[in-house]
């Protein structure tokens, strides 16, 4: 079990410093711009995502950052944060419930879905 979250506390911090920038850009995209939650999500997502799927390819899992593992966690994970986006849309939620709920559940999928399927650790 412990073999599972190799990496986790790595992946953690990284993923700190892009829910910072991910949610300045959510905002800067809903208030500046008035998108949809679900636009907004999914942009500042892809903007974020970016640097740290570099940093973990890495720090956290040490291979090498490739275009197929990149549009793939961006391709699932991109989905997830339109998805929320979506939902909070549909419910009229508040911005901050949409990032908060997306933060929480990206942390715990992005790193299976890295550690998985996009890097390939399975039973490592």
């Amino acid at each position: 079990m412990a073999r599972l979250w190799k990496g986790f506390t790595r992946y953690t911090v990284i993923g700190i410093a892009n829910t910072l920038i991910h949610w300045q850009l959510f905002f800067v995209f809903r208030v500046a711009f008035e998108l949809s939650q679900a636009v907004s999500n999914l942009l500042a997502f892809c903007m974020a995502a970016t640097l740290s799927f570099y940093l973990n390819a890495l720090y956290t899992f040490a291979m090498p950052a490739s275009l197929v593992r990149y549009a793939l966690f961006m391709l699932c994970m991109g989905g997830l944060s339109l998805g929320v986006g979506s939902l909070a849309d549909r419910w009229h939620l508040p911005g901050i419930v949409t990032l908060v709920v997306f933060s929480l559940a990206s942390l715990l999928c992005g790193f299976l879905l890295s550690r998985w399927v996009v890097f390939g650790e399975r039973g490592q």
